[in-house]
């Protein structure tokens, strides 16, 4: 595996150690693009594994991200993305493939019949949420308790219909964050999409859904909003909500959670984002698993601030974030309880 990757790694950085040579090798109609993100985290309750979310489990310790290389190719209307990573955080995304740090985030081949109408199969992101799994694609370098608890990816067919200002998606999925699901008996889940935005307002809004029954005969449905606007120039405004609901005979839980974006851009090569979010566990589904000597669950309130500062393809992130549960959640040096953790971060993310 190793000696395919680094032959994988030579031939993209040959192709793409200048732009105008990339441009010449590759033939019309593909286009190589990669990112690459490192970071160094201290967590103040001196502990590792305190870290509640996804991607940033470590303490005083220089950490590698991920590698991506992602490869599309279109003729005519059909498409092709082969988007691959390598890596921890490639790694915890693809948390259903055997702990491999080489993983597939996506591969799917689109088939547009008319401007209006695209089908696609494969493998890609999910469309529930605010992040991503590419650290360049989030001003936080921190995720969000919903974003880690949520779905990361789908494996199925869906189209998507475009009318002006107005979106429209329907699919039918493997369960969640399974790219093969040969042992699951045919269960499949429902996705489907509604998006705006118009041309004449720079604001976009998406209700999302995906719900499916498991093999252990749960319910799950989970219903999620996205709502961005810009303000002006250098603010702009973000906000996911979401709420997961399962069902099991006549036993019902839940979770949900909600977060505020706060972007201010003072300069061009320079951005602040300050999220808040509150994530309401009281069922024990998710953060509150482990917490036996409480009959219920809890919530967290976190808020994360986070500094861009671009310099070509490279941009440096600092970031303060301080995490207060409504019950013990986290540790003093693994030893002691406590409500609360603080950590700082500074990452680095280069995409080309």
């Amino acid at each position: 595996m190793r000696k395919s990757l680094f032959a994988l790694l030579a031939v993209c950085f040959a192709m793409s150690t200048r732009a105008q040579d990339s441009l010449r090798l590759l033939p019309v109609g593909f286009k190589l693009s990669g990112s690459a993100d490192v970071y160094y985290k201290y967590n103040f309750n001196e502990n590792n594994t305190d870290n509640k979310t996804s991607f940033t489990n470590s303490h005083n310790s220089f950490e590698l991200g991920m590698i991506s290389l992602k490869l599309e190719s279109t003729f005519k209307n059909v498409g092709l993305v082969a988007d691959v990573g390598f890596g921890k955080r490639a790694e915890d995304f693809s948390y259903n493939d055997d702990k491999t740090r080489l993983a597939i985030k996506q591969l799917y081949i689109s088939y547009a019949p008319t401007s209006f109408l695209k089908f696609t199969m494969g493998s890609f992101a999910t469309h529930v949420g605010y992040e991503l799994v590419d650290a360049w694609a989030n001003r936080n370098y921190s995720m969000s308790y919903m974003f880690s608890y949520g779905p990361f990816f789908h494996t199925g067919v869906k189209a998507d219909l475009t009318f002006g200002s107005h979106n429209f998606m329907v699919g039918v999925f493997n369960p969640t964050d399974l790219k093969s699901a040969a042992g699951w008996g045919g269960i499949k889940y429902i996705g489907a999409q509604y998006g705006f935005a118009p041309t004449s307002v720079p604001f976009k809004f998406y209700l999302n859904y995906i719900g499916g029954r498991d093999t252990l005969k749960t319910r799950n449905d989970q219903l999620d909003a996205v709502i961005t606007y810009q303000v002006s120039p250098k603010f702009g405004l973000g906000y996911n909500g979401t709420y997961s609901m399962y069902k099991n005979g006549s036993t019902k839980t839940s979770w949900y959670g909600s977060a505020l974006y706060l972007n201010y851009d003072p300069a061009e090569s320079f951005g602040l984002t300050l999220r808040g979010e509150y994530f309401n566990d009281k069922d024990k589904l998710k953060v509150y698993t482990n917490a036996g000597e409480f009959p219920n669950g809890g919530s967290v309130f976190a808020l994360t601030l986070s500094g861009n500062y671009k310099v070509g393809g490279l941009t440096l992130i600092p970031e303060v974030r301080m995490d207060q549960g409504s019950r013990d959640l986290f540790m003093k040096k693994a030893e002691t309880p406590k409500r609360s953790t603080a950590n700082v971060l500074l990452a680095a993310v280069y995409k080309f």
